[in-house]
This record gives C-alpha cells, structure tokens and sequence, in this order.
C-alpha cells in the first residue's frame, strides 16, 4: 500500500504530518528540508551547503548536508528529490507555504475573490517559522508577507467596492493583525467603515491608529491618512 503524501507546514511553526500522525525530524533534517521547500526551482548543493552551514567549511558543511539527506531518508518518506547535483522537495509533498503564495497570487489576479477560496483560509496567514531566525529565513518571511499583504489589500479594495462590507473588513482586520502599523491597511480599514456609513467607527480606528503610531514609533499618520480623515476630524 503506498503511505500517504506528506505534508509540510511552516506558517506557525515546523510540522510534518502524514494519515494525521506528526513524523519527528532532527533538527537538521528539519532545516534542510524547510530550506529546499521554500525554493522556486531545484538549487546545486553546494548552495544549499552554504546557506544552511555559513560557518563550516566547505568539507564540513557538505558533510552535513550528507548526514541532513539520511537523516531525511531514515524518516521512511521521500521528502527531497535529488537530481544529479541539485534537490527539490519531493513533487509529492504537500508545502502551506506554497499554498499560501499560490493563493496570494490568484487574489492579486483577480480568480479569487474571499478567504474562502484559501486552502486553509485564515490557517495561512500564520508567520513563516516564528521560532527560526536563519537569514534565509527572514528573507522568505519578508517576502510572503509582502505577497500576501498586497493580495489582501487588492481583495479588501474589490470587495469594498462591491459593498460587501462584512467580507471587505474581516479582510482589512487581517490584513492589520499581519502588520499593525502598515498606514495602508489602516486607511483600507477606515474606507470600509466610510463606505458603510459608519462614521463614528472611522474616528473611532483613526484615533487608535495615530495613538499605536505614536506609543510605537513616534510619528504620525501618513498625508494620505489625516487627507482621508480631514472632513471628520482634525489630523
């Protein structure tokens, strides 16, 4: 009987799964693997030596990766492809982190219009390995959640021009909780309340948001936030 398809999920922390049952991975097992997943296309060894063992050298570091690889075969699933001197994940594993961007990019297209159209809905939104601070990792982090801000962003101004409201500020809550001192997610939010006619709760977030901006970074809302708010208060 063939095993289940693993499944590999890094938004909220590593996990590993298959028929429901978590598969236990050592450390630098699981490094390598959450390494390869996050590349777009198949990468040489040598790089991914060098990226994951910066301060070893180059026997060393391709030392590990070898002892990394058993490490992975000896779980019983095959979790990376390895075709002459590059690897990839396994086509057959299953990557949220590869979801998540899949599904960034059908909102920005257009094909998807709510979070209902998300393999795992608001599930992938979770931050990319929050314990981890590798620099490829930070990188990797930045850049889905730049993605998926952007999707979001594009679906709250779709959805508020729809008037539907519910769907267009559970968005805009998101896309906040994503970034809480993004100005833009701010004003997404207060059009949303101005577009329903709410305008006591428009003041109401204004006045939250220019406090946190304060408290946090000491400055104050961007032109393009006190001009959106100048016919209801004073900036």
């Amino acid at each position: 009987m063939t095993s289940p398809s693993p499944c590999l999920g890094l938004l909220g922390g590593f996990e590993l799964r298959s028929n429901g049952d978590t598969v236990d991975l050592p450390m630098s097992a699981q490094r390598l693997l959450a390494f390869v997943a996050l590349q777009d296309h198949p990468v040489l060894r040598t790089y991914v030596a060098g990226m994951l063992w910066l301060e070893s050298s180059d026997e060393h570091a391709t030392s590990s990766l070898r002892s990394a690889l058993w490490r992975l075969r000896q779980s019983g699933y095959d979790l990376v492809e390895a075709v002459g001197p590059k690897l990839s994940i396994a086509p057959d594993v299953t990557v949220d982190v590869r979801e998540a961007a899949a599904w960034s990019r059908s909102l920005l297209a257009g094909a998807a219009d709510s979070f209902a159209d998300g393999p795992n809905g608001l599930g992938l939104l979770g931050e990319l390995l929050p314990d981890w601070y590798d620099d490829w990792v930070l990188l990797e982090r930045d850049r889905l959640r730049e993605l998926r801000v952007h999707a979001l962003e594009s679906l709250c101004q779709r959805l508020t021009a729809e008037a539907r409201f519910a769907e267009a500020m559970e968005t805009a809550q998101a896309i906040v909780k994503l970034e809480p001192l993004r100005d833009s997610a701010h004003r997404l939010l207060i059009r949303v309340h101005l577009a329903e006619g709410n305008q006591s709760e428009a003041v109401r977030h204004y006045r939250l948001y220019r406090r946190l901006l304060r408290d946090e970074l000491g400055l104050r809302p961007s032109r393009q936030m006190r001009e959106l708010m100048t016919p209801l208060v004073r900036p």
